[in-house]
């Protein structure tokens, strides 16, 4: 029986990816608004490590409890899985979100989802030095340089005389995208010899309680819970649980760089629905220039996908 086109598995990744790509723009909007609805304060840095906690333990949690119901084993750790999980679980979601909460915090949702589109070139680029079959072409390159005009290209006023960029804001934005770039490759490795399902659901829950204890730990509580801030938090945590767990699928399939290329897509959807909910301008010339580049940039590089 012959495979129908549609369903090939280049453009099964790319529907896969896609709808990742949607779920954590989507996380923009959403985790701003999860700031005013549980009245968490731009400076309340351990609070926003609680935040973030409770939504990642919950997303492992559902993880690990879908790996139960599809019969996935869940406790044929050995200790070297769970140093690699506990690694994992550090970087790629605690490190990695302290400072991508605390920068969006400091930055508007268009611009930080936007911004946070960098981490595709670490992602191509660290696949260069690391992976044979993976290395940097002419496409990827210019791909990538087109890209990275697009996020430098937000980061200027209207008259095109001041560059506005924070450490505390875009740079920790920026930060953030580089650790998931570096966790992601190694998550990679990891995934070779461990269900991804349940690899994702460890690394995510053991991250969100390192998260929530650091935060109380400084001082952090969250109050605020409503049904509609608790429906919020379990979206959220729904999210990461789906978009991880499809990130890391892909990514044990396939080439990195086939696959990070379509966190160009990120800023995309981030920008458009933090303007959907959040009321936020994208209709500024630099913010539409920003994202027809972004666009650009994927092109260039998934053009050279289709070819092998």
């Amino acid at each position: 029986m012959e495979t129908h086109p549609y369903f090939s598995r280049r453009n099964v990744v790319i529907v896969l990816a896609c709808f990742a790509c949607m779920l954590w723009g989507s996380a923009y909007p959403a985790i701003k608004s999860g700031y005013a609805l549980f009245a968490i304060a731009a400076d309340d840095i351990p609070t926003k490590m609680v935040f973030a906690g409770y939504r990642f333990v919950i997303a492992g949690v559902l993880l690990l409890l879908m790996a139960v119901a599809t019969r996935r084993p869940i406790f044929d750790l050995s200790w070297h899985k769970l140093r690699q999980i506990t690694a994992l679980g550090l970087t790629q979601t605690a490190v990695q979100y302290v400072f991508f909460y605390i920068g969006l915090a400091y930055t508007t949702g268009v611009k930080g989802s936007i911004m946070n589109a960098t981490g595709t070139f670490f992602s191509v680029l660290l696949a260069h030095f690391i992976y044979k079959n993976d290395r940097l072409s002419w496409n990827k390159a210019i791909g990538c340089l087109v890209g990275f005009v697009g996020v430098m290209v937000v980061n200027f006023d209207k008259s095109l005389l001041d560059f506005q960029f924070t450490l505390l804001g875009e740079g920790f934005v920026v930060i953030a995208a580089f650790i998931l770039s570096a966790a992601s490759i190694y998550g990679k490795k990891v995934s070779q010899d461990m269900d991804s399902i349940v690899l994702t659901g460890y690394q995510l829950a053991l991250g969100g309680v390192v998260l929530v204890l650091a935060g109380y730990l400084f001082g952090g509580v969250l109050t605020g819970f409503t049904w509609k801030s608790s429906a919020l938090l379990f979206y959220l945590a729904l999210m990461s649980s789906v978009a991880f767990g499809l990130w890391t699928i892909l990514l044990k399939y396939n080439r990195v760089g086939m696959v990070t290329i379509f966190n160009f897509l990120i800023p995309v959807f981030g920008a458009l629905l933090s303007a959907a909910f959040l009321g936020e301008s994208i209709l500024e010339w630099k913010n539409m220039l920003a994202l027809v580049l972004v666009c650009s940039g994927i092109f260039l590089v998934t053009k050279e996908s289709r070819g092998t």
